[in-house]
């Protein structure tokens, strides 16, 4: 039973159905790292390729760009129909019938003769995609909340870090022997893997008492009372705008370091995995600093210090000062920032609304992938350069840092670590 606790953000107990063995713990970590890792490795493992797309499919820079903006539509739409769907119909067979579409739009942009086909399948790339990223949230609700479910999406942001780290350098090192559409190929492969694994390993963790309406009344009706939530639609836009900046970079610097600085595929894969590590770095700190601090806290310095080093990466980018090692140095400062950032903001939103996690995790996901969607395009506009680049990342911050400040207001949060009230089921 649903408690008035989940929504005033009060700390729950763990699930009588939670991992209890240290073994079972890290079985989940690593099957819902991987599903959610399936969006990183969409997005990132063919960006060493996007010159060269663009040269074979004969396009620009800024179409080009569009097929990333249209796996992050496809990841944002997919999330508002599906994490409502789990909450009727519950986690698991959702999330099997959307990576397995996943697997099919990946087979086929084998074979994609244009941009527009391209573009189109990379939109249902990310509508399978979204399943995995939307439905691991769920079930980390389903069976954690507070202090622990912020745990949880530090270690599950570890999983997923290996994508962004190893996604372009794998995709620069697969290019030595395929085309890019052999990377798409492989894809397909990554998701032929996890459907098994997933369906042998992960148990259902929504009981059919618990589960709601799958009527599009109903769902505009849960919908309607998030967004009446202030705290919660303020938290959900501060992940997204974070996650905005981290977009910024991800759409730019495969031109900004191969065009402007002259870096072949493999040296892109590589600077972009070093930067990548910073952010699970940051992750990885967080579940440490949460035995300290409360996520509110480090929700505030974390977007608070990403904004500092965003305006510097403009600074340094404007002047040329540094040069590739200016660009280089403030952007790892802003991605550790959004990795102490990543994980606190969605479990302070999601600990206000265990009552229907799955919708609740769709609109925070929708909002991320949308926010990335609007914002992957303005580099091209900008002129993907590092002056694009770095004013786009570091407006996603100052904005993130403007909400948080205005609508969230951390300092009047509740502790999500005050005493125990009652178990979510």
């Amino acid at each position: 039973m649903t408690t008035a606790s989940d929504k005033v953000g009060i700390k729950t107990a763990p699930s009588s159905g939670a991992p209890q063995g240290r073994g079972q713990r890290l079985t989940l970590i690593i099957v819902l790292g991987g599903l959610i890792a399936l969006g990183p490795l969409t997005i990132d493992m063919y960006l060493p390729s996007l010159p060269t797309i663009t040269a074979e499919l004969m396009t620009t820079s800024s179409t080009i760009q569009l097929t990333l903006t249209g796996t992050l539509v496809g990841l944002a739409l997919g999330q508002l129909v599906i994490g409502p769907l789990s909450d009727a119909l519950g986690r698991r067979r959702p999330l099997l019938i959307g990576t397995g579409l996943h697997v099919l739009a990946s087979a086929a942009i084998i074979i994609a003769p244009n941009v527009t086909v391209l573009g189109a399948l990379r939109v249902l790339q990310g509508v399978g995609a979204a399943a995995g990223a939307v439905i691991a949230l769920a079930v980390v609700r389903d069976l954690y909340s507070g202090r622990a479910a912020a745990t949880l999406l530090s270690r599950l942001i570890l999983v997923m870090g290996v994508a962004p780290v190893i996604a372009p350098t794998l995709g620069g090192e697969l290019l030595r022997f395929t085309s890019w559409r052999g990377v798409f190929a492989c894809l397909a492969g990554y998701g032929l893997v996890i459907i098994p694994l997933t369906a042998w390993t992960l148990r259902e963790t929504l009981p059919a008492d618990r589960r709601r309406s799958a009527g599009v009344l109903e769902t505009l009706r849960t919908y309607g009372g998030l967004l009446r939530d202030r705290t919660f639609v303020g938290l959900v836009l501060v992940a997204g705008l974070a996650m905005a900046g981290l977009f910024g970079y991800v759409a730019g610097s495969s031109f900004v370091f191969q065009e402007e600085y002259g870096l072949n595929q493999q040296e892109f894969g590589l600077v972009f995995g070093a930067g990548a590590v910073w952010l699970i770095a940051a992750t990885q700190l967080n579940a440490y600093l949460l035995r300290a601090f409360e996520p509110r806290v480090l929700l505030l310095a974390a977007v608070s210090g990403g904004t500092v080093a965003g305006l510097v990466l403009v600074t340094l980018a404007v002047t040329g000062v540094g040069g590739i090692i200016g660009v280089i140095v403030p952007m790892w400062a802003v991605l550790f920032c959004v990795g102490l950032a990543l994980p606190n903001a969605p479990a302070l939103a999601l600990a206000r609304h265990g009552e229907a996690a799955g919708t609740a995790a769709a609109l925070l996901g929708a909002v991320q992938f949308g926010i990335g969607a609007v914002i992957s395009p303005m580099v091209g506009i900008l002129g993907n350069n590092a002056v694009a680049m770095g004013t786009v990342v570091a407006g996603g911050l100052f904005l993130a840092l403007v909400v948080l400040v205005a609508v969230v207001r951390p300092w009047q949060l509740e502790d999500i670590d005050a005493p125990v009230v009652a178990a979510v089921h």
